[in-house]
């Protein structure tokens, strides 16, 4: 796994509503509670300065799952979502939902930025300006696949408990996922203006903190 592969994943063509969309979107839900990506988030939030958590926005939302957990710990703070679908049914009215592509109706700046296994999905030039799109936040807060055989293995091992769109996509996530240092060189984040402190876990997430020089 030296070399990214992006390829397209089965859920997101699929449309929102489809049985197997839904299920697939379930069992998401429950391989982020197995691997502890939004209790990291939260975690990490909850330890940034007041001024930059008072205004958090989530890139690809999904389902909504983690921007209601954000708004629920983080009453005070103005939360935004952003994805392509729809915005969900019996999301908290406090959550601004933004549906549409980020690159043609950029997030509002200024606070958190958040994302939750979704940069994977980008590459090249895409991925340089999800980088722009990051110079107006004060800190920078992404959970992304780490890409190796262990993640691999591990995912495989999920096989008989996931639907067929899971068990394609979970694979392409993790050979779309990166090794250390990818996530800020490929966005352009290296530089003089970001402080970034990143790890990885041995359940397969590589994780990133990012916050102003």
């Amino acid at each position: 796994m030296k070399s990214r592969i992006v390829e397209p994943e089965i859920l997101d063509h699929l449309p929102h509503d489809d049985p197997a969309a839904r299920r697939s979107r379930l069992d998401l839900r429950r391989i982020n509670f197995l691997m502890g990506n939004e209790r990291w988030i939260l975690r990490v939030l909850g330890r940034l300065p007041d001024s930059a958590a008072s205004v958090i926005c989530e890139l690809g939302a999904g389902d909504g799952g983690l921007a209601g957990k954000i708004q629920r710990r983080f009453p005070s703070s103005r939360v935004t979502a952003c994805d392509l679908a729809p915005r969900p049914a019996g999301l908290d009215e406090a959550i601004s939902w933004r549906c549409g592509d980020v690159f043609q109706q950029p997030p509002p700046p200024g606070g958190v930025l958040v994302a939750n296994l979704f940069l994977h999905h980008f590459e090249g030039a895409d991925l340089r300006r999800l980088g722009e799109l990051c110079e107006g936040f004060d800190a920078l807060v992404f959970n992304e696949p780490d890409r190796s055989r262990i993640a691999s293995f591990l995912g495989t091992m999920l096989h008989p408990f996931v639907n067929h769109v899971t068990r394609h996509d979970m694979q392409a996530s993790i050979r779309a996922g990166f090794h250390k240092g990818e996530m800020a060189g490929l966005m352009g984040l290296d530089g003089p203006l970001w402080k970034i402190r990143e790890t990885s876990t041995w359940r397969g997430a590589r994780r990133m903190v990012a916050w102003r020089a």
